[in-house]
């Protein structure tokens, strides 16, 4: 059965790209409502997770958010966490062309670990370097259209995009009953099949039910 109106519809959203194009920096803008210097911030190892609760549409979401590694050195690891995801932002540095032309690689990815029901969203970050630009609106429009992905630049430094980023994928999630209906069922039968097998769960998977969830709870153990 799906969720009731009154409660709250679980989503997991995956970060992926390229190391140092934002991805952090743009989950704490969203969550924390912070931004750290580049000089003050540090790659994210393995996965970061943060829960966030919002309002879409009336209806109560709790997201888990899963900030993954862009280093090659962490693929083998972050894989695992695209398991159950229903969303997935793509972040790219429009001042940065490599990081623009590393797409291909990450949507094949993505044909690997997830099914094409999923939504994706593609984020121009660091507008702020407008005037070192290397990668074009239009051009990044282009791409995400070809990719059947949604499309949005955004700056974690000054927040320009970044909560509509955020709340345009956790949209068209809620418009996709097909990604969140049966989460509850299906939920409530793995947690019965873990409790009879001895209890132990799969990377990238928590109990987002559970009161005191906190940024610790999903701390990556690799």
């Amino acid at each position: 059965m799906p969720p009731t109106d009154n409660a709250p519809i679980n989503v997991k959203l995956l970060l992926i790209g390229n190391s140092s194009v934002g991805k952090s920096s743009l989950l704490l803008r969203f969550s924390d409502e912070q931004w750290l210097q580049e000089d003050e911030s540090s790659p994210t190892i393995g996965v970061d997770f943060r829960v966030h609760k919002m309002k879409v549409n009336g209806r109560s979401v709790k997201l888990s958010i899963w900030d993954t590694a862009g280093q090659e050195r962490f693929r083998t690891i972050t894989s695992s966490y695209y398991r159950g995801a229903q969303g997935i932002i793509l972040v790219y540095d429009v001042a940065n062309r490599e990081s623009f032309d590393a797409l291909p690689r990450w949507y094949s990815e993505l044909e690997k670990y997830v099914s094409s029901s999923v939504v994706k969203i593609l984020v121009g970050n660091k507008v702020d370097k407008e005037f070192s630009r290397q990668v074009s609106t239009t051009e990044g429009q282009q791409f995400a259209q070809r990719m059947n992905s949604l499309f949005i630049e955004a700056s974690a430094k000054t927040s320009v995009g970044v909560k509509e980023a955020f709340q345009e994928v956790v949209t068209k999630i809620i418009d996709t009953p097909e990604l969140w209906a049966p989460v509850a069922d299906k939920g409530a039968k793995a947690k019965r099949n873990e409790t009879a097998a001895g209890g132990g769960s799969m990377p990238g998977n928590i109990d987002l039910n559970a009161e005191g969830s906190t940024q610790a709870d999903g701390g990556c153990a690799c």
